[in-house]
């Protein structure tokens, strides 16, 4: 079964909106003097850095170790006189490997991604919705929020730290249902992400979190669907035209709607799902047929099965001119593919 299309209900709410929504300026009681962003960066990754320096973790426990969970990731403080223990490792020691770097909010950013496990099923895109469970808390290890039962997110919604991290990482293996109404994962992708206050809640207040504050999240990712927020038949991760990773700033026919949420993006009066080529395909199980290979602008937006007969609905991307620019992004191209 394809985790893409396959999501179960919510299971847990109370907790979703405490710790990842990505609203620095809902609060009225947000500081009236904002720090510079830049000068704050300094002082978060120095605080990072000090904690890396301090701070080892069990990585011999995740080793070729498929049915581990994020739970299982203890870091430990190195007191003064300590040595690190056997089958741990210094944050420090694995900071090549965790560094990133990205540009946010016209500012250079350095934040940290810890791979515990990769997970072999399938990578969401920085727009998709994600089901996982998590922990975040601060450096001084005080836990601020967690997920008791596996949640879905929206990465569009979150901090930007998440859509950043999470897809990074692939999804579980397989899945089982059991018998009292729970889901049985094995081998999620694990990890943690260590993030700068730029690119969590800076200036923002949320509970349990001081302003400036920089975040840790534990977490381990289960399943991923691919998001169309318009259903205008292209995938959300696709609207992001200038490449930046965030979908909310391209408005391709400047009606201050982005892409992503505009059904007419480049506003000539036909919708964009209608300037996309559709398909059907029909797949017999039962005769032993296999699902069709898609094309490479080629996308799938519903399926259906009944008695062993799948029914796939697709669109093409179509550029008409050949010009490398899609008509649905073309106010000069109006061609109605639904009326052929």
């Amino acid at each position: 079964m394809k985790f893409r299309y396959y999501l179960l209900a919510l299971l847990s709410l109370s907790l979703m909106f405490n710790a990842c929504n990505k609203s620095e300026d809902d609060d009225p009681t947000e500081p009236t003097n904002v720090v510079d962003r830049g000068e704050q960066q300094i002082i978060d990754n120095d605080s990072l850095i000090g904690y890396f320096q301090t701070h080892y973790f069990n990585s011999g426990y995740f080793v070729n170790n498929p049915n581990a969970s994020m739970h299982d990731l203890i870091i430990t403080k190195l007191e003064e006189g300590e040595t690190v223990p056997d089958d741990h490792v210094l944050l420090i020691d694995s900071l090549d490997h965790m560094r990133r770097t990205t540009v946010f909010s016209e500012t250079d950013y350095e934040y940290y991604v810890l791979k515990l496990n990769q997970g072999p099923g399938d990578t969401p895109n920085f727009s998709d919705t994600v089901r996982l469970n998590y922990s975040g808390n601060l450096l001084d290890e005080s836990v601020f929020d967690n997920s008791i039962n596996p949640v879905d997110f929206d990465l569009t919604g979150l901090i930007r730290g998440w859509a950043l991290a999470i897809p990074e990482f692939s999804t579980s293996e397989s899945f089982v249902e059991n018998g009292d109404g729970t889901v049985s994962y094995y081998n999620p992708g694990i990890g943690a992400m260590f993030l700068p206050s730029g690119l969590a809640y800076f200036s923002g207040v949320s509970p349990g979190i001081p302003i400036y504050s920089p975040l840790v999240f534990k977490f381990e990712l289960y399943q991923t669907r691919v998001n169309d927020h318009d259903g205008d038949g292209v995938p959300s991760y696709l609207e992001d035209i200038d490449g930046d990773l965030n979908v909310t700033n391209d408005d391709t026919n400047a009606n201050t709607v982005a892409d992503y949420n505009d059904p007419d993006d480049d506003g000539d009066g036909v919708a964009t799902f209608n300037e996309l080529q559709q398909n059907e395909y029909t797949v017999d199980t039962n005769n032993g047929e296999l699902e069709p290979i898609l094309g490479s602008k080629e996308f799938e937006y519903f399926r259906s099965e009944s008695n062993g007969v799948i029914t796939i609905k697709t669109v093409t991307l179509m550029d008409s001119n050949n010009d490398g620019i899609d008509d649905y992004l073309q106010k000069e191209i109006k061609i109605d593919y639904s009326e052929e």
